[in-house]
């Protein structure tokens, strides 16, 4: 228990109530135990959604603005280091890759694609490409509905079903592989743009009829389809996979994923779940048999403009950051995304207004920032205790051996804490606290000693501190500047005939190093399909990666990383060299 106060009214011979206050002393700072020994899931990461003409509004700014915006969103140093970006893909006439209607779901498709335009796909394209520069590979791309020529109701909007699917007889015939083409024609493109995307989903909120975009989808339709949608993909050669089934809220997810499961054939042809949290907040594990969780979408629907941290609102930033920790802890999320990043009609379903060229953050922003920027893609949450019940508190290990510790604080009062790590092979080191509440935005604090393990902090009432810790055990003698850098390889993930690894590369010496080289040789069967954050040059089974322009310099202690898709068996895997000038 911390410092209060109590007050008892005790009656004067006036029968004037007189007040009486005693303190109690503070009692000893609570234990906080992190234990890398027990792991939980893997984060892929957070994001948001610039769909329906956000990122032409984004776009059409001024260099300035614009560039303030796209450091906002990206920048994991400045900004919220969002690393995964969802993205619409248009199903109405004016904006779809396939705007008139075939013959029929035999004829051949004429598709339409301007990938040289900066407003493709109302200008989520040039936005993906923008994010590329920062790092970020992960984007989903998710259809509301298939065209309206394909559905029961001849519309893209009010709902209606996919033609032949179960109980959706058209006289047109069956869509469903049509629409697989479509849908796979789509990732087709965006990959001819170097922008291809992790994952496709084929619905959005699949009960709920809108006015505009939207399909119905019953879990039996859902796991119809993909046996359809999942060999056509597979059968591009992309890398891209199927998530199902983006529905309206956490309630409703666990039919949709338990019709897909009980059939073996759906259940082979879905990579990921995805859901939103309208109706229902993700605050309890679904069964995913492995596969990746995501809340893909989330906001407060308000018509005001909300920017308050603790005003007692769904708006405000403490309640959001209560909600991510939930969903994290709860429901073991590997990812979670608010809805728009930015908006010009600067309401509660975005992170940060825009009016005019004036960008304005909410402290919705700053509570999923403490997250987004600290965690990095590929990070693995680990057990973390509080004998506080008051503090909210998980941890993370991220894959350049830093460790992160979230902690949020809803009673009234500080809450002193001694946070002990273990089985971490943390012993010495750096823990460097950013401090979000009412007057602060992610506002670093003074750095604080991490000695024999330990570190004692305190979080200030209502408030969300991120601790980055970095470091080791006690030091050995440094390494000389020959040792130049190292780089250590890691599969992150893997599916038939292909997988997903990373690369980090530390600099171990005293001294910065402005250029780097990673080298290896590729097992036999393996080849590279896509790489990013680096410069590959390949020829026969020797593989060299040289650093971009942009994490060419890396500080002593720091790291970078690259990473590549590639075909064939992840094992064995190899051991590359790194040298550097």
């Amino acid at each position: 228990m911390t410092r209060r106060w109590i007050a008892a009214a005790v009656a004067g011979l006036t029968g004037i109530g007189t007040v009486v206050v005693a303190e109690l002393p503070a009692s000893a700072a609570a234990m906080v135990v992190v234990n890398g020994a027990t792991t939980y899931q893997k984060i892929d990461g957070f994001g948001v959604s610039e769909a329906f003409g956000q990122a032409n509004a984004i776009r059409n700014l001024a260099d300035g603005p614009r560039q303030q915006a796209l450091d906002m969103l990206f920048s994991p140093t400045s900004g919220a280091g969002f690393s995964i970006l969802r993205n619409l893909i248009p199903a109405d006439p004016a904006n779809s890759i396939e705007p008139n209607a075939p013959a029929g779901p035999s004829a051949t498709p004429v598709y339409v694609w301007n990938g040289s335009s900066d407003a493709t796909d109302q200008g989520q394209l040039w936005l993906a490409k923008q994010a590329k520069t920062y790092g970020i590979s992960t984007f989903y791309n998710d259809a509301w509905s298939a065209p309206g020529f394909m559905k029961t109701n001849g519309s893209e909007a009010n709902g209606g079903a996919l033609c032949g699917t179960p109980g959706a007889s058209c006289g047109s015939g069956d869509w469903r592989q049509a629409y697989a083409n479509y849908l796979t024609q789509h990732a087709k493109f965006w990959a001819s743009a170097g922008l291809t995307p992790a994952y496709v989903g084929f619905v959005n909120e699949p009960s709920f009829k809108t006015s505009y975009s939207s399909m119905d989808v019953t879990p039996a339709q859902a796991a119809d389809f993909v046996k359809v949608f999942g060999p056509t993909l597979r059968a591009s050669g992309l890398s891209t996979k199927v998530a199902c089934c983006d529905t309206l809220g956490f309630n409703q997810l666990p039919n949709y994923v338990n019709a897909v499961r009980a059939d073996p054939s759906a259940d082979a042809n879905v990579a990921a779940f995805t859901s939103h949290g309208y109706s229902g907040a993700p605050a309890a594990p679904i069964s995913t048999d492995g596969r990746p969780l995501w809340e893909s979408e989330w906001a407060i629907n308000g018509s005001t403009w909300n920017t308050a941290w603790d005003d007692g609102s769904t708006a405000s930033g403490i309640t959001w950051a209560q909600q991510i920790h939930t969903g994290l802890t709860a429901a073991n999320l590997n990812a979670f995304l608010y809805w728009w990043g930015i908006s010009a009609t600067s309401h509660d379903s975005s992170l940060i207004g825009l009016s005019g060229s004036t960008l304005t953050a909410s402290k919705r922003y700053y509570a999923l920032l403490g997250y987004s920027r600290f965690i990095r893609p590929g990070a693995t949450r680990i057990a973390a205790t509080s004998a506080d019940s008051t503090v909210a508190t998980s941890a993370y290990r991220n894959t350049d051996g830093s460790t992160v510790i979230v902690a949020l604080n809803t009673a009234r009062t500080a809450a002193p804490a001694t946070y002990s790590l273990t089985n971490l092979g943390l012993s010495t080191g750096t823990v460097t606290p950013y401090l979000t509440d009412a007057s602060n935005s992610a506002a670093t604090q003074t750095a604080i000693a991490l000695g024999g393990g330990t570190f004692t902090a305190t979080v200030p009432a209502r408030s969300m501190v991120t601790y980055r810790i970095t470091g080791g055990p006690a030091p050995s003698p440094a390494p000389t500047a020959s040792l130049g850098c190292t780089a250590t390889y890691q599969v992150v993930s893997a599916w038939q005939d292909g997988f997903q690894a990373d690369v980090t590369v530390t600099n171990p010496t005293p001294a910065a190093i402005n250029g780097w080289t990673v080298s290896w040789t590729l097992p036999t069967g393996q080849t590279i399909s896509q790489l990013w954050n680096g410069t590959l040059s390949a020829g026969g089974s020797s593989v060299t990666v040289r650093n971009a322009s942009w994490n060419a310099t890396i500080a002593p202690g720091a790291s970078t990383s690259f990473g590549f898709t590639g075909t064939g068996s992840p094992t064995p895997a190899p051991a590359p060299a790194c040298t550097s000038p």
